[in-house]
């Protein structure tokens, strides 16, 4: 298969929306300012977005999938932009005492999203807050970016120390990167 299509794999909370920690309500999606803007220069520039986001709260029991899927709906509603804004939605719904099956640092989405629409590994990015966001990238064996928006210093992730992994103020200071 020739791989021709470049491709933002994005973390939800703390990357495109204020992180308010298991978020089950859709009214409570608040974008980070620029996000829309970047998310729109990604697709001018000829990216394929794929949303992927933890929802531990799903496997603790605290919301359900059905939420996460609204609060995913009102997302992509307050961006403003034509829909569907992402190609494909990965929600891992696994808690962290949980057998981890697309919770992120694994990299099977990213995978096989990448087999799936002929995704050139090459040419796409995870983009995140958190180690886990950064490792799912890295394990893929595509590029990965952190955002200083999240909950997390990105400075205490090894692959950002070493400086393997760039760090930005945000996904819209990311997005002005791209080419």
């Amino acid at each position: 298969m020739l791989f021709r299509s470049k491709a933002l794999f994005l973390d939800r909370d703390g990357t495109l929306i204020v992180d308010k920690v298991y978020l089950a309500d859709p009214a409570g999606v608040e974008l980070i300012p620029g996000t829309a803007a970047g998310l729109a220069r990604a697709r001018e520039l000829g990216y394929r977005l794929f949303l992927f986001t933890n929802q531990s709260g799903i496997g603790r029991g605290y919301h359900t999938i059905e939420d996460t899927h609204r609060v995913n709906a009102r997302l992509e509603e307050v961006l403003g932009l034509p829909r569907p804004v992402f190609e494909d939605i990965c929600i891992a719904p696994e808690a962290p005492d949980q057998p981890a099956v697309y919770r992120k640092p694994s990299p099977r989405f990213i995978l096989e999203s990448i087999a799936r629409h002929g995704l050139d590994p090459a040419r796409c990015w995870m983009v995140g807050d958190s180690a886990a966001d950064i490792g799912a990238g890295l394990k893929a064996g595509i590029r990965a970016a952190a955002v200083r928006t999240g909950k997390v210093d990105p400075a205490g992730v090894p692959e950002v120390k070493s400086g393997r992994v760039p760090v930005f103020a945000n996904f819209a200071a990311f997005a002005e990167t791209l080419t």
